[in-house]
């Protein structure tokens, strides 16, 4: 079978970290490509994975070439000039639409880690995919294009988890908490670890799935504290989040729902920053007559989340606490993951929340290499069978753990397994 052109869109810390793997693993792909506006960051990645000498077969270089992932007739003729056949769009949640639009038009499969947004569209009613990206699945499956959704750490793998559980521990399923901290420390005074822009626009207000119904909250106005394995007790906090969006209308759970760890000074910055407007996207006017966007002069003012890898200590923890039953006993599990920021940096130069968005993505790519994933329509991760993807997780950089708690018939005291 002929190996597969692979396009990898975009250069930030999760491109990083898919470059990087798709280099350990280019004997499974034909050429690999990666694009962004900027040569000079394609160039810097592809300097790392030499530092690093992760090239599995060091005579196939990962080539560069650039690209405005915005227009659509300009990925269109890159696409079919380089006979891709997979393209994986790690670019910002802006360009989602146009690059699968590319997609659809040329036959290439396409992967992306999170929805799509319009700029000047904040938190749109829900659901989320269906706004725009659900609304191309007839076209999808009408020309064959395998479209995979989603497919980072969350949404992505905690999506996988879920169908997991599901086929193998529980009978139902009543509850779904996503959970997501990350104990490390950069450092730095106050960074997001992803793209300040896309970060804080998740928390303009909370959509939560409760009681099979869409729930609108405050922005961190619910909280918790749990018990995470070896990062230990961790404030959590009530967020909404692209999974709860297709797994809402995936699965027959009463409530699904996503907790984010932050920590007070983390609030407190985004707090101040929040109430004096400076996380707002609309555009305003300086006094000597410049047009500035808030949000866009925070980002530029903070730490880039790539430069935020060398110091990064601690460990991430993100994963599903699914409630239900099984054989007619109620069941509680928790699978999930713990990645290390400095083990990440010694392979890939990067720190742990890139590497866990950006591994899941290459995973997706090889599944669909291989066939066992390339499904000729649109999905959203759980849909797929999870066995493949996290045994492969596993082999490539993410283990996935479980901590089982079982019910007796006659009582609610759990006890661990």
């Amino acid at each position: 079978m002929e190996k597969r052109n692979v396009l990898l869109v975009g250069a930030g810390g999760v491109a990083h970290v898919a470059a990087h793997k798709f280099a350990q693993n280019n004997d499974l792909f034909g050429n690999i490509y990666i694009a962004s506006r900027s040569l000079d960051s394609c160039k810097q990645i592809i300097e790392s994975i030499g530092r690093k000498n992760n090239y599995k077969d060091p005579t196939k270089k990962i080539q560069i070439k650039q690209i405005d992932a915005l227009n659509v007739p300009e990925m269109i003729r890159l696409i079919k000039d380089l006979k891709i056949s997979i393209t994986v769009n790690l670019a910002s949640a802006f360009c989602n639409m146009s690059i699968l639009e590319a997609c659809i038009e040329t036959g290439s499969a396409y992967i992306d880690t999170a929805i799509h947004e319009e700029p000047n569209r904040v938190c749109e009613n829900p659901p989320w995919y269906a706004n725009y990206e659900w609304k191309r699945k007839d076209r999808c499956q009408d020309k064959c294009i395998t479209a995979i959704l989603g497919s980072g750490f969350d949404p992505g793998v905690v999506n996988s988890y879920a169908a997991y559980a599901k086929k193998h521990f529980f009978d139902t399923i009543d509850t779904i908490d996503i959970m997501d901290v990350n104990a490390g420390s950069h450092g730095k005074y106050f960074a997001t670890n992803f793209d300040p822009e896309i970060n804080f626009r998740e928390f303009v207000k909370v959509w939560t799935w409760i009681d099979k119904q869409w729930v609108c909250k405050p922005v961190h106005s619910e909280k918790q504290v749990y018990n995470f394995p070896v990062v230990g007790k961790q404030t959590i906090y009530l967020t909404g989040h692209d999974e709860l969006h297709s797994l809402s209308k995936n699965f027959d759970a009463k409530s699904i729902r996503f907790w984010m760890g932050f920590s007070d000074h983390y609030i407190n910055c985004f707090n101040v920053l929040k109430n004096i407007g400076l996380l707002s996207e609309k555009p305003v006017e300086t006094a000597e007559g410049l047009e500035v966007v808030p949000l866009k002069v925070v980002k530029a003012c903070l730490p880039d989340p790539k430069t935020l890898a060398a110091n990064y200590t601690g460990n991430t923890c993100i994963g599903d606490l699914i409630i239900g039953t099984k054989d007619g006993r109620k069941k509680e599990l928790f699978i999930y993951n713990v990645c290390n920021h400095k083990a990440c940096y010694e392979e890939v130069e990067s720190q742990a929340i890139s590497y866990t968005a950006g591994v899941p993505a290459v995973a997706t790519a090889i599944l669909i290499a291989r066939g066992e994933w390339d499904i000729k329509k649109m999905v959203n991760v759980e849909e797929l069978d999870p066995d493949p993807f996290i045994d492969l997780l596993k082999d490539i950089g993410l283990p996935t753990e479980t901590i089982k708690v079982s019910y007796s018939k006659k009582s609610s005291k759990p006890s661990k397994k």
